[in-house]
């Protein structure tokens, strides 16, 4: 054997061995936000949801939220062929919200009635909020649901030093709290505002003097034109007197 066969067949067996460690990882079902789950605000989240069986359809999806950390609103988007289930229960704790007391909270989402085919992956997403503001991660535990029957529970809790689990749950990572709580910039200062005033000033007066000089230009034209024209016309009838 030869040592360019060698290398081909050691590459081979290398990239075989990263997809067959890669392979699982990929295919877990997890969660992330469309842009950031700051703490005490809101944010939309994505449980993107892979089929990993070849002769089945994932046909349902059970989403369960932390107990230890309730939240008072939870919007599903609609889903083309999905129904959707909100279930809520009452808190042993009230939450207030907005000024107002929450008795109860939703502790889990079901999607059902869809198909995600072998080979495709589908997306669940959700408005959460307001996220807690004394921890770095929620957990959801989600249960997926083959045609055949087949249920993947999808509830392993990764622990600090050990390996991935087989099953890990899906955590959403909380980034730091934003200004107004919303994941929104910050308004701008009254300073801010007026060097923003006087820069528009300036764009208004260099925009207006541009059609100032635009202006003078094309009346400068129009006259050039006119007198080039009466040159002309005069250059004529001298030389027709002269003929005469």
């Amino acid at each position: 054997m030869n040592v360019s066969r060698r290398i081909a067949i050691a590459g081979a067996v290398a990239a075989s061995s990263v997809l067959m460690l890669a392979g699982p990882a990929l295919a877990h079902v997890s969660v992330q936000p469309e842009g950031a789950a700051a703490k005490g605000g809101y944010a939309v989240v994505n449980f993107k949801v892979p089929n990993e069986r070849d002769d089945a359809q994932t046909v349902k999806l059970e989403v369960n939220f932390p107990a230890d950390h309730p939240l008072a609103s939870v919007q599903p988007q609609a889903l083309a062929g999905w129904t959707i289930e909100v279930t809520k229960s009452k808190l042993d704790k009230p939450l207030t919200m907005h000024g107002k007391q929450i008795n109860e909270a939703v502790t889990k989402v079901t999607w059902s009635g869809g198909k995600i085919e072998s080979g495709y992956f589908q997306k669940f997403p959700l408005s959460i909020g307001a996220l807690p503001t004394d921890t770095d991660k929620l957990v959801f535990k989600a249960v997926q649901t083959y045609s055949s029957g087949e249920t993947v529970r999808w509830i392993e809790e990764q622990k600090q030093g050990a390996e991935e689990p087989a099953n890990p749950a899906p955590v959403l990572t909380l980034s730091a709290a934003s200004a107004d709580h919303h994941g929104g910039a910050a308004p701008a200062s009254d300073d801010k505002k007026d060097d923003m005033a006087g820069h528009d000033d300036k764009k208004t007066e260099a925009s207006s003097d541009s059609k100032d000089t635009d202006n003078t230009a094309r009346v400068l034209g129009v006259v050039g034109i006119v007198v080039g024209v009466a040159g002309v016309a005069f250059g004529v009838l001298a030389g027709r007197r002269r003929a005469a």
